[in-house]
């Protein structure tokens, strides 16, 4: 009521939105009467047109843009504060001409839609479009089935080959869709009901951006829909002269994917965007990158991808040093007694709490005694079939929440005693397993070292070991050998705890599943496998010891970004789904993307009945057998939904038991998607499929199965999020057609166990609830969806704090990115590595200068640049630290632009001598560098280098000793922040915040690690020179590019189930690459001799310089 009158006093959302877009909708149509008078080819010639006035538009801004560039490259080494400068305008003239695309577009919208709107009409209506044929008609023929060629004529038929089946266009937009499609340009997610058509939605925006020619990205949940989805909808764009492609049809940094970014419109997956973007930032050369600047997406299921997909970070990761070195196998063992163990004494503790709670005439004492055996059950196995049976009868469910409320008050202090008969306790809402000071006794009864298990107390350790008695030499090597002990504890006991993990929390064939003996993880959201991903801190490795499968090494995160920070790096991001509007909030909160609800085509017919309840989960499944037998035999298709694959494979047994034919669809058989949605709306077809398996593939009934009713979906429980049941009743009802949605639910599912209030089960035990009844009321269906947004409260929550943790990585991922784009191009790399040059110094400023301490400020100067202070002491006592940085630095650059000179001088005559050399048909050369501790080999073009007398060689050399340093110190730090991730969490035991532990201390570690950064190159290339004698001059060729990752790189979605997990976990077990996974490491490369171009002379030898004295004397 209250909700009524708010919307009546305030306005409905809805309503205004589409009061909003109505005059877009009105101005499409106003083009409706012009474009029927246009033959095919003047449809065409308007598309050129409206690319002209949106260049017109933005013209002069791009003029002014391109002219500062040509500016910027003119100008020499002295002016680099004014090319920086002019950078920085050049990034402001970027996001104006943005802005000014956007206005544009907004007026051209109406017309360009109604040009895609005619377009389809036409190819439905008239079967053809005709026009005389051009180069791009012919190359289109040449590779599509749809086009041909008759004389000076190309024919565009309505019929051609998408995902390998020929299709026939039949469709055209309908006015909600123009909705959609305005919806979708102006940034919004526009929520589209099962059957509406959001794949045709979409070609209405992606079409008026693809006028700019800056790129459309069109993201889709699998490689399926990718591959069908630009096959189908391609014509439609290709008529107009816009080029279509699929990442995912092309092998990762091949020429192919590179020409798929640059074509007008791209579809692909999700992660393959986020996988290609990270490899670009791992390139060498600029040849080597594919994607261009994100400009526009389109994330279809964007539920699925921002949401569900959001907590699991893209890892690109390489082998570690000893990563095969683990204890899961070793510790194995002691974690099956273990379990073994607890189930016996859970059992004990259940027969307790039995006896005691069903007792009649049961004392005070005798109640209070049995809820803390069923506490003590509950603590220890949760997921117990026995307890969760006896929970389900009457009062048993409020005496543990009684008991459970008295443990917890008071900050937990009694906690202590209900669990010290207990060997580790479970906290499944929490998804932890912690291990109690009995299970640590059990686990080290029969061992030598009582401590096998015991962390050392560090700092205790090293004051009593610096207290105590003994050389230096002594006491040192007594605090190495204890950091050791305390490295191989902390592994021991993580490993301990990440294998109760996996024994006490993970379930196969729920959780996961065992396919050609690796463990792969299914999608709570989808049902599907997800390939490549592995949980996170070593949890997959204990899965995998469990289910006694190889146990694959460990890696180190090379390069790592989440989807929620990949997809805020477009200009414009917008999405659509099925099921947006109960994660609304969080779709606005994290980016800023605004639900816009669709109305449907034609008004829903679906019957959507209130849940039926059922005490236990056997009446339920039989409930729901006789159902879906009497649906059957009425003729209608049913849809059968679970959230899992075990209750799928119980459920088919059941049917299989009656002699009910069905099908199956879940992470096992999810390569027969496509078959078997498309089978499901035949008459009496029976499907089981978990949760939304198929999304993106409508089911579509016979008439047969429209006049016996429709589809009847029946949900077998209620899943954690309302948004999965919305689009499990989204299958039926599609475009007006008949259908009904039924839930079941019983008190034993986990949603009503853990979050449901205890209310129903109340209400049940008063009204005297016997076997196989149920329950069917309005009311309940809002207790178990207040229930679900407790959850989806919970969910929100840990997305939002890996946000912010990822956030802080984030931002200093922008600062190296963008170095390293700098040093990959070339154009702004002299003024990064001046700024190099200017913050090192700057730091010895400021660390010297308070104290005026000259001496160690000029020892800091040799080491990092090898010259000596331009100022004497007492100028640098009397000088401000600005004055001191400023002159120091001029003195810096100086040095090195002679340091450059003199080098390029060396060089060029040897290059030009290669160059000259009839024999030699080399493009590359290899020139070494050296520093003293280190050489480099840096390839350069021959020509190149020979016409600019040598000064290419020296831009090739900044290139590539600024790459690699970036590279090596990133990775360290990546390693770094898992570490600090995992550290900080026991700040919670302080009463600390770690997000704010872990910002101020990964900004320390960062400000650390760019000063380390600066000062190796500043140190390599004022150090470095040219080798000299007979093998430093040998003439080698550069070796062939050849483009691709690194070898031993795996790409990996991490797998995250909760706050604490994401938290302490990072990115630390990545994915094995499809196809690669468990590939034995190469061997080491052979030893390399060196080679002796002169003969040795011995210490006591005469020297061969002729001057009399023993070589060691003289010249040795």
């Amino acid at each position: 009521m209250l909700k009524a009158l708010f919307k009546k006093l305030v306005g409905d959302k809805v309503e205004g939105d589409l009061r909003e877009i109505q005059p877009t909708v009105e101005a499409v149509h106003s083009f409706e009467a012009e474009f029927l008078q246009l033959q095919d080819s003047g449809l065409r010639s308007r598309t050129a047109d409206l690319k002209k006035r949106i260049a017109a538009h933005v013209a002069s801004l791009e003029e002014e843009s391109s002219a500062l560039k040509a500016k910027a490259s003119a100008m020499g080494e002295e002016d680099l504060e004014q090319k920086e400068a002019i950078y920085d305008a050049i990034d402001t003239l970027e996001k104006s001409i943005n802005e000014k695309l956007e206005e544009v577009l907004e007026e051209v919208m109406a017309e360009a839609f109604a040009l895609v709107k005619e377009t389809a009409r036409r190819l439905s209506e008239n079967k053809e479009l005709r026009v005389e044929a051009t180069d791009w008609d012919r190359d289109t023929a040449a590779r599509r089935t749809g086009v041909t060629i008759e004389g000076d004529e190309a024919v565009w038929h309505n019929k051609w080959l998408a995902a390998g089946s020929e299709v026939e266009w039949n469709m055209v937009h309908y006015d909600v869709q123009l909705v959609g499609g305005t919806a979708l340009h102006r940034g919004k997610v526009a929520e589209m009901q099962t059957g509406e058509g959001k794949t045709l939605v979409a070609t209405l925006p992606v079409f008026l951006n693809a006028l700019t020619e800056k790129g459309v990205h069109l993201v889709t949940v699998n490689d399926y829909l990718a591959r069908r989805d630009s096959e189908w909808m391609a014509p439609i764009f290709e008529f107009h002269g816009m080029k279509v492609d699929c990442i995912d049809k092309h092998q990762p940094n091949s020429e192919s994917r590179r020409a798929a970014y640059r074509a007008d419109i791209t579809y692909g997956t999700n992660n393959e965007f986020g996988f290609d973007y990270l490899r670009d930032n791992m390139a060498q050369r600029p040849d080597q990158l594919v994607q261009r600047k994100h400009h526009y997406a389109i994330v279809d299921e964007v539920d699925s991808v921002l949401i569900d997909e959001a907590r699991t970070p893209l890892i690109i990761s390489g082998p570690t040093p000893k990563g095969d070195q683990q204890e899961f196998e070793e510790l194995k063992p002691k974690v099956v007694n273990l379990v073994s163990i607890q189930q016996k004494a859970a059992q004990k503790f259940l027969a307790d709490a039995k006896q005691l709670l069903t007792k009649e005439g049961a004392s005070k004492d005798e109640i209070a005694e049995g809820g803390l055996a069923l506490f003590r059950a509950f603590r220890a196995l949760p997921k117990s079939k026995a307890l969760i049976k006896f929970l389900s009868a009457e009062g048993m469910k409020q005496q543990l929440l009684k008991t459970e409320g008295f443990y917890l008050q008071d900050n937990k202090r009694e906690m202590p005693k209900a669990d010290e008969e207990l060997y580790f306790v479970i906290d499944e809402k929490q998804n932890q397993v912690e291990l109690t000071e009995k299970g640590i006794e059990y686990l080290t009864a029969n061992m030598e070292d009582d401590n096998f298990f015991t962390m050392p107390d560090l700092a205790t350790e090293l004051v009593t070991i610096d207290n105590g008695p003994g050389e230096e030499e002594a006491k040192l090597e007594m605090k190495s050998k204890l950091m050791a002990d305390y490295g191989v504890k902390s592994a021991r006991v993580h490993t301990m705890n990440q294998l109760l993990k996996a024994y006490a929390l993970f379930e196969k064939d729920v959780d996961y599943v065992l396919m050609d003996n690796k463990v792969k993880i299914v999608d709570e959201q989808t049902g599907r496998i997800m390939d490549g991903r592995r949980y996170s801190d070593g949890l997959h490795q204990a899965i995998e010891a469990k289910e006694s499968v190889k146990v694959e090494a460990a890696t180190q995160t090379y390069a790592t970004v989440t989807l929620q920070n990949y997809f805020r790096m477009y200009h414009k991001l917008s999405g659509m789904t099925g099921t947006a509007e109960t994660e609304a909030g969080e779709l606005w909160d994290i980016y800023e993307l605004d639900v816009m609800a669709i109305p449907t085509n034609r008004p829903i017919a679906r019957d959507d009945r209130e849940d039926l309840v059922y005490k236990t989960k056997r009446e339920k499944y039989n409930a729901i057998i006789d159902d879906v037998e009497k649906m059957r035999e009425a003729g209608r298709p049913v849809l059968v939904g679970t959230t899992t694959v075990e209750v799928s494979e119980l459920l088919s047994r059941m049917l299989d038991i009656r002699k009910i034919s069905h099908q199956v669809l879940n992470a096992k058989l999810h390569q027969r998607e496509a078959e078997i949605v498309t089978a499901a709306g035949m008459p009496g077809t029976v499907t089981i499929a978990t949760n939304m398996a198929g999304r993106g593939t409508d089911i579509k009934l016979t008439d047969d199965t429209k006049t016996a009713g429709g589809l009847a979906i029946i949900g077998t429980e209620r899943h954690d999020s309302r948004r999965v049941d919305r689009q499990l009743r989204g299958r039926a009802g599609r475009q007006g057609d008949p259908g009904s949605s039924q839930f079941y639910v019983s008190l034993e599912d986990d949603l009503m166990r853990l979050f449901s209030s205890d209310r129903v089960s109340k209400m049940m035990d008063r009204m005297g609830h016997q076997e196989g009844d149920v329950i069917q009321h309005s009311m309940i269906t809002k207790s178990i969806e207040r229930a679900q947004k407790k959850v989806e409260e919970n969910n929100f929550g840990v997305r939002k704090r890996l946000l912010e943790y990822d956030d802080v990585m984030n931002a200093q991922r922008e600062v190296i990115y963008k170095r390293r784009r700098h040093a990959l191009h070339g154009d702004r790399l002299r003024t990064d590595i001046a700024n190099m040059f200017f913050e090192l110094i700057e730091g010895s400023v400021l660390a010297y200068h308070p104290g005026k301490e000259f001496e160690p400020f000029r020892l800091s100067l040799l080491k990092d640049f090898g010259i000596e202070p331009p100022i004497d002491a007492d100028a640098f006592g009397s000088q401000s630290p600005e004055d001191v940085a400023f002159s120091t630095y001029q003195e810096a650059e100086r040095v090195y632009r002679t340091k450059l000179t003199e080098l390029a001088e060396r060089a060029h005559p040897v290059i030009q001598k290669v160059q000259e050399d009839p024999s030699n048909d080399y493009q590359q050369i290899l020139v070494p560098f050296t520093d003293g501790r280190k050489t480099m080999q840096v390839a350069t073009n021959i020509d190149e280098s020979v016409a600019s007398s040598g000064v290419s060689v020296m831009e090739s050399l900044e290139k590539a000793v600024v790459l690699a340093i970036i590279d090596q110190y990133w990775k360290e730090h990546l390693r770094d922040m898992d570490d600090l991730r995992s550290n900080v969490q026991l700040a919670r035991f302080e009463q600390k915040d770690p997000l704010l532990i872990y910002k101020f201390e990964s900004y320390e570690l960062f400000k650390a690690m760019v000063q380390r950064m600066n000062a190796e190159v500043a140190s390599f290339l004022l150090r470095c020179t040219i080798p000299t004698g007979q093998q430093g001059q040998q003439v080698q060729q550069a070796p062939q590019r050849r483009p691709g990752m690194p070898n031993k790189i795996s790409l990996s979605k991490e797998g995250v189930q909760n706050i604490q997990e994401q938290a302490m976990s990072a990115s630390r077990q990545p994915g094995i690459t499809p196809g690669t996974g468990g590939r034995p490491m190469p061997p080491p490369p052979k030893k390399v001799e060196p080679i002796r171009t002169e003969k040795k002379v011995l210490p006591n030898e005469p020297c061969p310089c002729g001057s009399g004295k023993k070589f060691k004397k003289c010249h040795g």
